[in-house]
């Protein structure tokens, strides 16, 4: 398909709904207005992409009243991309259009964006901000796990255990702070610890190795 035949299907669109509709009016691929309303722009690509978000970003500059349309793909790759490009577009108020077989189907229409806030998420963002000790990632690593506050408090407890061979859960809550000693030993995500006995853990050989793999997170805690 080329740029240009998406626009007979655009334009039969939009005079269905009562628009005149006229293509390549100052730089804008399709204009269509109807009784001295605000024009309603449709800006045309092949794909979706950055540029074509950029253009119709800039026609607001003109009309809050903004389209992107591209033709529509198959399959789950597409409808994949289509509902991430809804999300994008529903946020900087663009509308999103879709072509197929001279057909034309509307995503999402232009409208002011009010983000939901999610009280949960950010409750937990802050108690991981405030639970971490330090900083001790590096934002964009991919090389090495993140260093979470429930990491960090495994290796509290991986450090006990070096130091005097073995720990319950609840010495490891009130000596050393570790609220969730218990599900952290228990669950053992990592495949740090083992039991020795009931109630009685120990460490293993891959919890030593990480006690050297997280060597400055091990200082950093220390101090």
């Amino acid at each position: 398909m080329r740029e240009t035949e998406l626009y007979a299907p655009v334009k039969a669109f939009l005079e269905a709904q009562g628009y005149e509709v006229k293509s390549e009016i100052k730089d804008c691929d399709v204009v269509a207005v109807r009784d001295g309303a605000e024009p309603v722009i449709v800006e045309l690509k092949l794909q979706l992409s950055l540029a074509l978000l950029l253009q119709g970003v800039d026609r607001q500059s003109i009309s809050d009243h903004v389209y992107v349309a591209v033709p529509e793909g198959k399959g789950a790759r597409w409808r994949g991309q289509v509902k991430d490009a809804v999300r994008l577009c529903r946020r900087l108020g663009l509308g999103l259009l879709s072509v197929r077989n001279g057909a034309v189907l509307a995503h999402l229409d232009p409208g002011t964006y009010a983000p939901r806030k999610y009280k949960k998420r950010r409750d937990l963002l802050l108690r991981e901000f405030q639970n971490r000790v330090g900083d001790p990632n590096t934002g964009g690593q991919v090389k090495r796990k993140i260093i979470t506050a429930y990491r960090q408090d495994a290796l509290r407890i991986a450090m006990h255990i070096a130091d005097v061979g073995s720990v319950k859960p609840s010495v490891a809550r009130d000596d050393l702070g570790v609220v969730k000693a218990a599900a952290i030993l228990q669950a053992d995500h990592y495949g740090w610890f083992e039991r020795i006995e009931r109630g009685v853990y120990g460490l293993r050989p891959h919890g030593i190795a990480a006690l050297e793999t997280y060597c400055d997170v091990v200082a950093l805690l220390k101090t």
